[in-house]
């Protein structure tokens, strides 16, 4: 137990003599995809009575309307939340930040105190070479022309061995200068390490929420206090690699997750587990209200239908607007998945430090794989090439959330897609990039619509499309083929159409004039499909 910092003394409201400050740390966290269940556990002695166990470290964000508490070892009494006016912290409670700001400090201080030494050095540098420049000039004075031949050689012989004595002192002082600036050197490097250490701790700054907690007891009281709440300001999102074996028939998904929390404080080593729970969407069906059905007279009929077309007109042209303002081997560490027929549960086996709006954390949550079957599915509409595809069922035992996801063919990395939320037992099909050697076109063979222009006038039109598939690769291809006809719902427009060859299946997943042909082409083969269609409607009417 850590006591809460002295300055709660002044605080006489929350403060009292049977209350008991205590300092708390984040224990496990429960992560959603949207928010967290966070726990506390605080360990706390209290005399026979009545106390108030004192906490003021929680996140001023935390919604005290969730805090649940528990107490092992007293008997729970009421509780007391605030999120503002609550006692200051201790600035120097983080003492990993503290410490690393000290080592800057003091690497700072030995950086200045070896830049003086240096600049002590060069001063000695200085006055040497001050000292051969005055004994140079010495020869230069008046009064030598005047001195005796054993005069003038005793002067020479003193200005020479005095000149080499500086020029000496001045070479040791830029050498031993040289040396000192070497070793801060190593001091400066040590330095920029330090600071870079102290700038990737992120302080604990924010505010923070109150709670008091009334214990009692008869003896002497040993207990834990936990504190459980829920919070929205923390997220895990899934991110996945999909690995197709072609030649095994096997889809590989390596699964992880990203974890960030914004709560204002510090998460250090906590037990993570990871739940596909979704408590931030809906969480119960809609409802169905009764329906009233009544008549009124014509003319008001038409008044209202009159007003209710003017102001869908209003919110149609608003809404366009918006729009168009509107318009991205190893060994690992892997969490254990649970499956309850509801959700997963990930629980992470070490423990996790996250920092708040600093870290993203990413961790393994393990791989699962299931059989694939491979298919080129070409859509000559829109597409040169055809694409390979593999069907998969999900009987992997969990379901599969929507996460960013990279793809990748026997091997090699093909590229980056959303993977979209693949329920347990649901089938699913997925690209894998385009075939190259497998080439399309869709050729207009003929087409008559009548008059020109904007709005077809005549009463008929008819279309004739030839589609061609090559395979230019050396392997037989699986090939599924889409492509569409017109459809109506007007029984005064007539559609009519044939294809050779038939397709194998129409209106796929339930959209109407779709259709698909499915054979096998070997290497260097074609393929050939013909598809007609004609409209017909009576004179006077336009097609749309």
């Amino acid at each position: 137990m850590r006591a809460l910092p002295i300055v709660l003394a002044f605080f006489p409201t929350f403060v009292l003599a049977d209350d008991i400050p205590l300092t708390s740390d984040v224990k496990s966290v429960t992560l959603y995809p949207q928010g967290a269940t966070v726990t506390r556990e605080i360990p706390f002695e209290a005399a026979a009575g009545q106390h108030d166990l004192i906490l003021t470290d929680l996140p001023q964000t935390t919604p005290l309307d969730s805090v649940r508490v528990a107490v092992d070892g007293a008997v729970l009494g009421s509780l007391t939340v605030r999120n503002d006016f609550v006692p200051p912290r201790n600035a120097d409670d983080d003492a990993t930040f503290k410490v690393a700001e000290a080592e800057v400090e003091r690497l700072e201080q030995a950086l200045r105190d070896g830049l003086a030494g240096v600049e002590r050095i060069h001063l000695e540098e200085r006055a040497a070479e001050a000292r051969v420049a005055f004994l140079s000039q010495l020869g230069e004075g008046e009064g030598v022309a005047e001195m005796d031949v054993t005069s003038l050689r005793d002067l020479v012989g003193m200005i020479g061995e005095e000149t080499l004595s500086a020029q000496q002192v001045a070479l040791d002082a830029r050498l031993r200068a040289d040396a000192a600036k070497r070793d801060l050197k190593d001091l400066q490097e040590e330095l920029e390490r330090a600071r870079q250490a102290l700038n990737a701790l992120v302080p604990e700054v924010e505010e923070r929420a109150m709670l008091a907690v009334s214990i009692s007891g008869q003896e002497q009281m040993q207990g834990t206090l936990t504190v459980t709440y829920n919070i929205w300001d923390a997220e895990w999102r899934p991110v996945y690699d999909v690995k197709l074996d072609r030649k095994a028939g096997a889809l590989t998904v390596e699964r992880g997750a990203l974890v960030a929390q914004s709560t204002g404080e510090n998460w250090r080593d906590v037990a993570l587990t990871l739940s596909t729970v979704r408590p931030s969407e809906q969480t119960a069906p809609g409802q169905i209200w009764p329906w009233q059905r009544w008549i009124e007279d014509p003319a008001k009929v038409r008044s209202k239908q009159l007003e209710r077309s003017l102001g869908g007109a209003v919110v149609g042209a608003l809404s366009g607007m918006a729009d168009e303002a509107m318009a991205e081997p190893m060994v690992v560490e892997e969490a254990d998945a649970v499956f309850d027929g509801l959700a997963v549960t990930y629980s992470y086996p070490s423990p996790v430090s996250i920092a708040s709006r600093a870290d993203n954390i990413r961790i393994s949550l393990g791989e699962i794989s299931t059989a694939a079957e491979t298919v080129a599915q070409a859509v000559p509409l829109t597409d040169s090439n055809a694409f390979l595809m593999a069907s998969i069922t999900n009987d992997m035992g969990e379901l599969i959330l929507p996460g960013t996801a990279m793809y990748y063919l026997d091997g090699r990395f093909i590229g980056q897609q959303h993977l979209e939320l693949i329920p347990a037992g649901a089938e699913a099909d997925l690209a894998f990039g385009p075939i190259d050697g497998l080439r399309l076109t869709r050729t207009i063979l003929d087409r008559n619509e009548g008059d020109s222009g904007i709005i077809t006038k005549s009463n008929d039109l008819s279309e004739a499309v030839e589609i061609k598939v090559e395979n230019l690769t050396g392997e037989v291809w699986p090939i599924r083929l889409l492509d569409r006809v017109p459809y109506s719902e007007q029984e005064d427009l007539e559609i009519t159409w044939s294809a050779r060859p038939k397709p194998a299946e129409q209106n796929i997943d339930g959209k109407r004039g779709i259709m698909a042909w499915e054979f096998e082409l070997g290497a260097g083969d074609s393929q050939m499909i013909r598809l007609d269609h004609q409209l017909e409607w009576p004179e006077g009417k336009v097609l749309r």
